[in-house]
């Protein structure tokens, strides 16, 4: 394993032309039938630092990327524990490239009819753009929305927040609401989620009493560095840019301290490298002291990932949230509001307790808002879109999935907003 760490050290100091660190790169498909096989892949993960996109169950394919060099190590190593496997992309750099020219020709076509106030929807926007973007909307809309500098990142970038609010969020009738996106910064498509919600609540307000009867905490960039490194060298970079060793970063979603460090890996080349202590990262920190400035309100913390269409619940570790009912109850409701708008080419959402229906994990934002009482607080894990990327889905994303993305998203998270607040109603006035 120390001369796998060196050769990536020596890979990394490297310096690529955009995406030639991924050429070669394949896509793996894989099925397990047994439960031991899903052990066995997890313990290749360790091995190798190969990047699993979904993690296979039985019953449930997954994918993993694995570089040009280990593509036939990794194939031994599936045949000796009789794991099937498919080839889906044998050149992964040929899809990046295709998702540049895509994005790039929406970028052309939006800068020449763009007129409306807000961002456009056919366009993944750069941390430079969003950041001013906060800054205007508080300038043009001073009576309802307040940007809020909470801190740096690991590189010195500003990690803003906007609260939004008709009464400066003083009237502690109300309801909190909180929306994140980007903690994982190769999940680009999470963007448009925050974005539109932002739109539908400043700039398009056609539900007024979302905005009369709820305050709203929107931070649209948590993982500043590594989503700017996701744009410009590596594309899939997950973590933040921590300068650990290897390919240093930490897994953001795996730092929060609750749970810590039990289902999480203790190597910095892993791309779920939980850092040397909780909330060793300036990122998480940020997000934890929101958390307990508002926690006397915040009825729901939704952190968007992707993805898998799937709305989750806590805990990561197994053990069931206190209220898991309540949480099962409006999962349901939220996934049946997106499905009802969704497109039909993408599979409906999966509701459901963490490691139940995805994999268990420690460290994670949403387990940690549980944890300090915020009542709904789930992970959204949004679809990916087969279009002209083809078999290829995962974090790749296509122009014309974008304004989708934010607006299917949205009729979820209304959901989670109303219930909040009859929710917040009978539990203050219980008291």
């Amino acid at each position: 394993m120390r001369g796998f760490g060196l050769i990536l050290c020596l890979i990394f100091n490297y310096v690529f032309a955009k995406h030639e660190f991924y050429e070669g790169h394949g896509l793996y498909q894989v099925d397990v039938i047994f439960v031991e096989q899903t052990q066995y892949l997890q313990e290749l993960q360790s091995k190798y630092a190969i990047d699993v996109w979904i993690n296979a169950h039985p019953g449930r394919q997954g994918q993993i990327l694995v570089p040009d060099y280990l593509k036939e190590k990794f194939e031994e190593e599936l045949k000796v524990a009789g794991i099937g496997y498919t080839l889906l992309v044998e050149n992964i750099k040929e899809k990046l490239d295709l998702e540049d020219s895509l994005l790039e020709a929406a970028a052309a076509r939006t800068n020449r009819s763009k007129s409306s106030p807000g961002l456009s929807f056919d366009v993944i926007h750069r941390y430079d753009v969003v950041d001013q973007y906060l800054v205007d909307l508080a300038n043009s809309y001073p009576e309802t929305v307040t940007v809020v500098s909470a801190g740096k990142s690991v590189e010195g970038r500003d990690i803003k927040y906007l609260k939004i609010s008709t009464t400066n969020f003083q009237d502690t009738r109300k309801p909190v609401v909180m929306l994140q996106s980007l903690l994982h910064a190769r999940e680009w498509v999470t963007l448009p989620g925050t974005l539109y919600a932002i739109e539908k609540l400043v700039i398009d307000v056609t539900e007024s009493d979302l905005l009369q009867d709820i305050d709203w905490i929107i931070l649209p960039i948590a993982n500043p560095d590594g989503y700017e490194i996701s744009h410009t060298e590596f594309r899939f970079w997950r973590k933040n840019r921590a300068p650990h060793a290897c390919m240093g970063g930490v897994d953001l979603n795996r730092n929060f301290d609750v749970f810590w460090g039990i289902w999480s890996s203790s190597n910095p080349c892993a791309e779920d490298y939980r850092g040397p202590y909780a909330f060793s990262e300036p990122e998480t920190a940020i997000i934890r002291d929101i958390l307990h400035e508002y926690r006397n309100r915040l009825e729901v913390y939704i952190d968007l990932h992707s993805f898998g269409s799937m709305i989750l619940f806590g805990y990561g570790n197994g053990q069931l949230a206190p209220n898991a009912l309540t949480l099962n109850f409006l999962g349901v409701q939220m996934a049946q509001a997106i499905d009802a708008v969704k497109w039909p080419q993408n599979r409906n959402y999966i509701v459901g307790h963490i490691p139940s229906i995805l994999y268990r994990a420690s460290g994670v934002s949403s387990d940690y808002a549980t944890s300090v009482g915020i009542p709904l607080s789930y992970t959204y894990e949004l679809p990916s879109y087969r279009g002209i990327v083809g078999t290829l889905q995962g974090f790749l994303v296509e122009p014309e999935f974008i304004a989708q993305a934010g607006f299917e998203t949205w009729q979820g998270i209304k959901v989670a907003a109303r219930f909040a607040v009859r929710n917040f109603r009978s539990r203050t006035t219980e008291k």
